[in-house]
């Protein structure tokens, strides 16, 4: 049986010393609000330099580079769909940003990666939704084989963090 754990952790993922953290994105990768504005901030200028010659990333995709002045070694960036009240495919592109966010990590190797709550900002997806797309991605992909250990799901408020404590423990635990 796999040995993949899945972890709540709350506080700033910006502060975490791992492989690899996940920025939820917008589609210029170039920095914006939210979680998105402090890693831009937290990881300095190279990381706009670096994600300036990625082009941009569309919806559900994962682009990769370094974490330059963060502890984390890299960002796997991504962008989540805008909730548009949830018949526009929202849940299948939130689905594949955690898939495709894990499926990058595991082919660099990666054995720890971190997410922030994908799409529940300023793009309003509803969070016990995301929670639990995000717990039954993770579920999805690390039933297979791959080299992470870890799955960390970051909370910025203790309110987030209870939700996936719960999602976590409905969808029968890790």
């Amino acid at each position: 049986m796999k040995q993949t754990q899945i972890r709540v952790h709350q506080g700033d993922i910006t502060r975490l010393a791992l492989t690899a953290i996940v920025n939820a994105a917008n589609p210029s990768l170039l920095g914006g609000g939210g979680v998105d504005g402090a890693i831009h901030l937290a990881a300095g200028p190279r990381l706009k330099e670096a994600c300036r010659k990625l082009g941009g990333c569309a919806v559900s995709q994962a682009k990769l580079t370094e974490g330059f002045d963060l502890p984390a070694r890299y960002v796997i960036h991504t962008v989540g769909p805008i909730w548009q009240g949830g018949a526009k495919g929202e849940a299948q592109a939130l689905h594949a940003c955690y898939e495709n966010a894990l499926s990058l990590a595991a082919q660099h190797g990666f054995s720890e990666i971190a997410f922030p709550a994908i799409s529940t900002g300023v793009y309003g997806y509803p969070k016990q939704e995301a929670a639990s797309i995000a717990v039954q991605a993770i579920r999805h992909f690390i039933e297979g084989e791959s080299s992470i250990k870890t799955v960390y799901l970051v909370a910025f408020d203790a309110t987030t963090a209870q939700l996936y404590q719960e999602t976590i423990a409905a969808e029968g635990g890790f």
